[in-house]
């Protein structure tokens, strides 16, 4: 049975919050810190696999980019499973995009991420 709920950004996991946090700042290690040892990211088509991977994904994604990032929903969909939305403006190509954010939380980390516009 799903719980299905919408919530604001204060309603979130702390794990999630503090990734957010960490990666609008560009705080590479810190956002890493939010995942599990084997945690699976995926994202622009390519998946990342464990913490190596994952490293590199937050250390090069969007890296050549300016932007802006916008909590515009936020929704829990059962116990460990999160649906974030958030809007992006910037000097990527097409300049606005709203990216979905679908995050499965293991205890007190992220085991898994998946970004899609």
């Amino acid at each position: 049975m799903s719980t299905s709920a919408p919530v604001g950004a204060t309603g979130l996991p702390r794990t999630i919050l503090s990734y957010l946090t960490a990666h609008t700042d560009r705080d590479v290690e810190l956002a890493l810190s939010s995942f599990a040892p084997d945690a699976v990211v995926v994202d622009d088509g390519r998946t990342y696999r464990g913490l190596d991977e994952v490293r590199g994904f937050l250390r090069n994604g969007a890296a050549e980019f300016r932007y802006t990032s916008e909590l515009v929903g936020a929704q829990r969909v059962d116990e460990t499973h999160w649906v974030l939305v958030n809007h992006l403006e910037g000097d990527f190509p097409g300049g606005v995009v709203d990216l979905t954010y679908r995050f499965t939380i293991d205890g007190d980390r992220i085991a898994e991420l998946s970004i899609a516009g």
